[in-house]
């Protein structure tokens, strides 16, 4: 089964709020879906973080790398096109688009044996994972309500973020943290992300260091991204004097990015994104080098639809990744698959067992929230 052809199509029109200084606007693409075609017919998903014409080029300039090769070898297939262009950008936009490929490649090989990829990606250790709702944070009232719309839906997870947490006081900081506990109540998990990664964040260790001690006030599952993306020392400090548990590298990308943190100790909780760190390939492997440092991979997940089953893949083929991210009102997420994503009695989400990635997309509403861009014909 031999790669065909790969196109990919720009989700936008109903962007939702990324919670980021620079403002994303509903028309803005930042989530691409990537289709790869055999020569045989079958199409297999991917999903990138990152806009439609950076995917496009570098599909362009991968294509002499990609096009005849192996459908159903993924692994090799993506550190194929991972060696051989590392002098194009090794870990930007290039790699983003290799993510895409190669959930697009481990889906096709799932259609093609018959099995969920997690069995592929090594066995299935559970069924079912808890997702935790994903949404930014607001002043503490409007915060407090939306939490309380969200619980109705049957979540018992929620993480808040971004928004003015760590941006305006120490007092507002606590009184968002306050109210959504009291909205959630003692019984559901609460995660608080700061947005390290934002456009110039200025807060550092000692800041960190005392929300952290906060946090744990408020019985806070763990803080993440307290700190600048490439803080190494600063997280290490953290992670060692901190009464939470501190979560990070979402914005990193490749596995050999990871290795100096994990060496150094810096996370509790590491939070590679497929879409962007490389494919499902990378975060398998990242995943097994966390766990032999002692650390948790509960993955980035603030994508699409593609993105959410390839995490649940991964999540039931690693033993201690408990979690996946659900990015709450995103009609990237709810709109695009032909079966609605349902919680069960207790919060959970089950982890599909169709062959590949589990999940069909609707495709009047890809059309829809992609301009009808004839991506798969």
């Amino acid at each position: 089964m031999k790669i065909r052809d790969i196109r990919c199509a720009g989700l936008r029109g109903r962007t939702p709020e990324g919670g980021w200084s620079n403002e994303l606007k509903p028309e803005d693409c930042v989530h691409t879906l990537v289709a790869v075609r055999t020569e045989e017919g079958a199409v297999g998903f991917g999903s990138v973080f990152t806009n439609d014409a950076l995917v496009r080029a570098a599909l362009k300039v991968l294509e002499p790398l990609w096009r005849g090769e192996s459908a159903l070898e993924p692994e090799r297939v993506s550190e194929k096109l991972h060696q051989h262009s590392f002098w194009l950008g090794r870990g930007g936009t290039l790699t983003h688009a290799i993510s895409g490929i190669d959930i697009a490649l481990w889906d096709l090989l799932g259609k093609a044996t018959g099995q969920p990829v997690g069995r592929l990606l090594g066995g299935r250790c559970r069924e079912r994972v808890k997702p935790y709702a994903s949404l930014l944070m607001d002043e503490p009232g409007r915060l407090h309500d939306h939490l309380l719309a969200v619980k109705a839906q049957g979540f018992r997870a929620f993480k808040i973020g971004w928004g003015p947490f760590g941006r305006q006081s120490a007092q507002l900081d606590r009184s968002i943290v306050a109210a959504a506990r009291e909205a959630i109540g003692p019984e559901s998990q609460l995660m608080v992300d700061a947005g390290g990664s934002d456009a110039y964040w200025s807060n550092g260790y000692k800041w960190a260091l005392q929300t952290a001690a906060m946090l744990a006030e408020y019985d806070v599952t763990w803080f993440e991204e307290p700190l600048q993306p490439d803080a190494l020392q600063d997280y290490v400090r953290l992670r060692e004097h901190a009464r939470v548990p501190v979560a990070g590298g979402e914005v990193m990308t490749r596995r050999q990015s990871f290795d100096p943190w994990f060496a150094a100790g810096a996370f509790d909780i590491v939070q590679p994104d497929a879409t962007k760190v490389g494919g499902l390939s990378e975060s398998r492997r990242i995943g097994w080098a966390a766990q032999a440092h002692g650390v948790r991979l509960i993955p980035h997940g603030w994508n699409t639809a593609v993105g959410l089953a390839a995490d649940l893949q991964l999540v039931s083929a690693l033993p201690s990744s408990n979690f996946v991210e659900y990015l709450t009102g995103s009609p990237f997420v709810d709109e695009i698959v032909t079966e609605s994503w349902r919680l069960d009695a207790d919060g959970m989400l089950k982890i599909p067992s169709h062959p590949g990635l589990g999940i069909s997309l609707d495709e009047d509403a890809v059309k829809e929230l992609t301009g009808g861009e004839g991506w798969i014909e």
